[in-house]
């Protein structure tokens, strides 16, 4: 039987975006170890994108966002 993934939700910032969404971690990972994996994008699901301005820009079941644009990306608070 597979190991079953953990969703963990995250906010991510790029210059132009707010994004909330989940990554799904294997057990005891952090959200760094998901990033060092991720290569050049990094899989979300159940996403809301916002603009800097609080706007909803869109909803999604699965975005991948570039690594290249993320500039800070922090598990998001209970």
């Amino acid at each position: 039987m597979a190991e079953q993934n953990a969703r963990t939700k995250v906010v991510i910032l790029t210059r132009s975006y707010r994004i909330k969404g989940y990554i799904h971690l294997q057990p005891g990972a952090r959200v760094t170890d998901y990033m060092i994996d991720s290569k050049n994008f990094m899989a979300l699901t159940d996403v809301e994108v916002w603009d800097l301005g609080g706007r909803l820009v869109m909803n999604s079941p699965f975005v991948d966002v570039s690594r290249d644009h993320i500039e800070i990306v922090s598990p998001e608070s209970a």
